[in-house]
C-alpha cells in the first residue's frame, strides 16, 4: 500500500515540474518572439497553479508521514520530495521574474539579437527534466550527469553579462534594457542552481549520500 503511495507522490513530482517547465519556456518565448499574452499567462495564471501544486503537495507528503511514519529510505523519498516541492515553487517564482523583465524589454526595441540566452533556457530545462528523471528513477549516474552542467550555465550567464555590459557602456539609453535581460539570464542560471538541488536530493535518495556544498562532480 505505502509503494502504491509512494509512486503517487512521484507521479506529482512529474507532473509539478510539467507544469514549471511550461512556465519556463513561456517566459523566454514570449520574451524573444514578443509574445505580451504568454508572459501574462504566465504571471495571472501559471504562477497560480504552481502555488497550488506546492500547497497540495506538502500537504500529502506531511499525510503520508503522519499515517505511515516511513523510515530509511522511505522516509527519504519523502523529505526529499518535499525539498524538491519548495525548489520547483522557487523556479516557477524565477519564471514569473522572466516573463515580467521580458514585458519591458518587448515593449522597447532589442539591444542585441537573443543568442546566448535561448541557450541558456534549452540547457537549463534540459537538466530540470534530467533532474526529476534522476529523482524519480533513482539515477544517480544521471544525476551527477546534470550536475556538471552547471557550470556551462555559469558561463553562459557571464558571457551575457559581458555582452550586455557593452552595450550599455556604449550607450547609456540601453541601460534598463541591458539590466533585464542580465535579470534574464541571472533568474535562468538560478533556475538551473534549483535542478542541481534537485540531484543532490536524487543521489540523498538512492544511497543516504549528503553532497551539498561539495565539488568533487565536477572534477569527475
Amino acid at each position: 500500500m505505502f509503494q502504491e503511495k509512494i509512486l503517487f507522490l512521484k507521479k506529482g513530482i512529474i507532473d509539478y515540474a510539467e507544469h514549471v517547465e511550461k512556465m519556463v519556456s513561456k517566459s523566454i518565448e514570449g520574451s524573444i518572439n514578443r509574445n505580451e499574452y504568454l508572459l501574462h499567462e504566465v504571471i495571472d495564471k501559471d504562477e497560480t497553479v504552481a502555488n497550488k501544486y506546492e500547497m497540495e503537495f506538502d500537504e500529502i507528503s506531511v499525510d503520508y508521514i503522519a499515517r505511515y511514519q516511513p523510515v530509511t529510505k522511505n522516509l527519504r523519498i519523502i523529505i526529499s520530495a518535499i525539498k524538491m516541492s519548495n525548489d520547483l515553487e522557487r523556479m516557477a517564482d524565477h519564471a514569473v521574474n522572466i516573463s515580467q523583465n521580458g514585458l519591458f524589454i518587448i515593449a522597447h526595441p532589442f539591444i542585441k539579437p537573443f543568442v546566448d540566452i535561448p541557450k541558456m533556457s534549452e540547457l537549463t530545462m534540459n537538466m530540470l527534466k534530467d533532474s526529476i528523471r534522476a529523482f524519480v528513477n533513482e539515477d544517480i549516474c544521471l544525476a551527477k550527469d546534470v550536475l556538471k552542467k552547471d557550470e556551462e550555465i555559469d558561463n553562459l550567464k557571464v558571457r551575457v553579462v559581458e555582452e550586455v555590459s557593452e552595450f550599455m557602456q556604449k550607450d547609456g539609453k540601453t541601460v534598463q534594457r541591458g539590466l533585464k535581460l542580465i535579470n534574464i539570464a541571472s533568474n535562468l542560471e538560478r533556475i538551473a542552481d534549483l535542478a542541481t538541488n534537485i540531484c543532490e536530493d536524487a543521489i540523498y535518495l538512492s544511497d543516504g549520500e549528503v553532497i551539498k556544498h561539495k565539488n568533487f562532480y565536477k572534477n569527475q
